[in-house]
């Protein structure tokens, strides 16, 4: 009989290092990214925001997986525009990391006795969407 391992965690909390800021002025700081999923890696690619501009890319994406910010549960590409780039360059990394697409080195748990420890990630790419 299989072993049931811990349950695969697909939602995460982050917090902006400035704020979205609303029509009405509100600060969103606070916000949830899932996990992407294939389909979100590549609708993007027939978009014609993107085809138009690649570097769009990232916006569309963020879009997909945002799925709160502050009091906000619409999250669109107009949305992520509107962030500071402080802000989008800190979801980009976030995105990175959550997904297992970090250039830098990931940490790992032995599934024997639980010790963590650094690998380096064989990811290509450095940019959302590219794996």
């Amino acid at each position: 009989m299989p072993e049931n391992g811990p349950a695969l965690r697909t939602t995460y909390d982050f917090e902006l290092p400035n704020g979205y800021v609303d029509g009405s002025g509100t600060v969103h700081r606070n916000g949830s990214m899932r996990l992407a999923t294939a389909r979100d890696e590549l609708s993007p690619l027939i978009d014609q925001r993107v085809r138009e501009n690649p570097a769009y890319l990232g916006v569309v994406l963020l879009s997909l997986v945002i799925t709160r910010l502050g009091t906000l549960t619409d999250i669109h590409a107009g949305v992520v525009e509107q962030l500071f780039a402080q802000d989008l360059a800190y979801l980009q990394d976030f995105y990175r990391r959550i997904n297992g697409l970090d250039s830098g080195h990931g940490a790992v748990a032995c599934p024997s006795c639980g010790t963590t420890f650094a690998l380096p990630s064989t990811a290509p790419g450095g940019r959302l969407g590219e794996a």
